[in-house]
């Protein structure tokens, strides 16, 4: 057997800790297929890290993250800890997860498998074959930016936030897209606001600047709202965009439920080392958390691209999703893509859909051998 690879496993909150073992259990079965043996350590982040050790992320959980050669991340956050000051939030567990693995670019797919085509909110026919990758610069822009804060002015509160990048971080996010782009159609639009803000005027520029070394890689432009209005209106018109952190968050969920689901839609987050977080779109969603109702595809997704960009097992990333490909084809489905009409279709739990899945992987295994 080859050398063990070592997975950081992160549950969570919420509904995290019920989607995850459903993705181990892939990710543990997929490896063996391809002589590989998977180590994994679990750790705390977010709010439930906050309530054992009061931290949102434990220094213990940032040397494992270090350590690890990917990390698997559930989902943080929830209505449990929304008075908390902003500072001492789950959700900067994530943002110093990213901050001190040095994740940079974040992948976010918006891919429709074929049996869900009639689970978005767009026509059958703007979305078949659906196969957008959002390309998020993931550590700068008005997320990070210095001066920040809330403060009197004048008798009055004053909010304020930094929209800032600086060349490096353009250039080195727009190689990435743009390497992506030439193992794809070979297509790649940026996307800016660069008719009313400098910074993105920039962004345009070292853009266009990088491109020359990809001749190859048809490049075009496009403003945030006209592109909001086109993922909308002509989806498959795309094919990698590349854009910045604050416009990549709100880009990347508008694809998303292109698809008919944020419970289907994974994330890689990734340094220059290759090291990655992988974690689902979805979110924590305490409404129906402990209830069996989760989707688990996302996180199983989001490991069959962290096979594909951290561990460079791209089988095993295939493999795990045409066994996805194969359960939705037979019917199965969790409630969040349950079609209004159900004939033909099954409803499962997040451990049934699990288990389907994975008896789907070992069967495909089992015929090609």
């Amino acid at each position: 057997m080859s050398d063990n690879k070592q997975i950081l496993i992160l549950p969570g909150d919420g509904i995290g800790p019920e989607v995850v073992p459903a993705a181990v259990a892939l990710m543990h079965a997929a490896a063996l297929l391809e002589d590989i043996r998977i180590d994994t350590v679990e750790g705390l982040v977010g709010g439930i890290a906050i309530d054992q050790t009061g931290s949102p992320l434990p220094a213990e959980t940032l040397a494992a993250a270090k350590a690890a050669d990917a990390v698997l991340l559930g989902a943080v956050g929830g209505t449990k800890w929304e008075d908390r000051p902003m500072n001492a939030r789950p959700e900067k567990g994530l943002l110093g997860l990213r901050s001190g693995l040095e994740l940079f670019a974040n992948l976010r797919p918006a891919l429709l498998f074929g049996p869900l085509a009639k689970a978005s909110s767009l026509k059958s026919e703007l979305v078949a074959d659906l196969d957008i990758l959002i390309v998020r610069e993931l550590t700068g822009g008005i997320y990070f930016g210095e001066p920040r804060g809330v403060e009197i002015r004048d008798n009055e509160r004053v909010g304020f936030n930094t929209y800032i990048y600086s060349e490096h971080e353009i250039e080195r996010i727009a190689r990435v897209a743009f390497e992506l782009a030439q193992k794809r159609s070979g297509q790649l639009c940026s996307v800016d606001k660069a008719n009313v803000l400098e910074v993105t005027q920039l962004w345009r520029d070292v853009v266009n600047e990088t491109a020359v070394d990809y001749p190859d890689v048809e490049l075009r432009h496009m403003y945030v709202d006209n592109a909001a209005m086109q993922l909308v209106r002509a989806p498959k018109q795309f094919d990698v965009v590349v854009t910045g952190n604050m416009f990549g968050d709100i880009l990347s969920d508008v694809a998303a439920m292109l698809t008919g689901s944020l419970g289907m839609l994974p994330s890689a987050s990734l340094a220059a080392s290759g090291k990655g977080l992988y974690e689902p779109v979805h979110g924590s969603a305490p409404d129906i958390a402990g209830q069996d109702k989760a989707n688990p595809l996302a996180t199983i997704l989001s490991v069959a691209m962290m096979f594909r960009y951290s561990l460079n097992m791209p089988l095993a990333a295939d493999r795990i999703e045409a066994a996805v490909n194969t359960v939705l084809a037979a019917g199965i489905r969790t409630a969040d893509i349950m079609p209004q009409d159900r004939a033909g279709q099954t409803l499962v739990g997040t451990i049934e859909m699990g288990e389907r899945v994975l008896a789907c992987l070992k069967q495909a295994a089992g015929e090609s051998r």
